[in-house]
């Protein structure tokens, strides 16, 4: 049975190593959903996180085609309830709709975002949560009418106290300084 499942691999920061990642995807006719790559915690080593939408195995499959990859130390794979996880979401709408009524400012409210920029032209809008709170945001904002929207790919900690990577390292003696 398919489920969302988030990947994270832990890697330096090499030219050509995103490329090699998702050609692995590619092979095995896994689609990606959303793919953030950012610095870790630990001096170094950069995070990728990566969701689809797949079976168990499949996911453990990947995963370990993941961990082959010479750039990578380490892959992890988790469910959504062991991770804590959010997204990001801008929107672009007319000052004018603003202005001209308070439903921009009651649905904003509403759905805990916030507004980041007016100008006389087009006000932005921030919402911080997940896929489907930013989409509910997005549905009620195209009513009025949105310019611009877009949306980050996951960000995800786990729930689990001990940390997989720095645990994993020092097994290995492999924590930098």
């Amino acid at each position: 049975m398919k489920e969302t499942f988030t990947i994270t691999a832990f890697s330096e920061n090499h030219i050509g190593l995103l490329n090699r990642i998702t050609i692995i995807f590619t092979r095995r006719r896994v689609n990606i959903d959303t793919l953030t790559v950012s610095p870790s915690a630990i001096k170094g080593v950069h995070k990728f996180t990566i969701t689809v939408f797949e079976t168990h195995e499949m996911v453990e499959k990947v995963v370990k085609q993941i961990d082959k990859v010479v750039d990578v130390i380490k892959a992890f794979y988790h469910t959504d309830d062991e991770i804590i996880f959010q997204e990001l979401a801008l929107y672009k709408v007319s000052t004018d709709i603003l202005l001209n009524s308070n439903q921009v400012e009651n649905i904003v409210r509403k759905s805990s975002g916030r507004i980041v920029e007016v100008t006389p032209t087009y006000t932005v809008i921030e919402k911080m949560g997940t896929a489907e709170e930013t989409q509910e945001l997005f549905e009620e904002l195209n009513k009025l009418g949105i310019l611009q929207f877009t949306r980050s790919g996951r960000i995800a900690v786990t729930r689990l106290s001990e940390e997989l990577l720095h645990n994993f390292l020092k097994e290995r003696n492999l924590l930098w300084k």
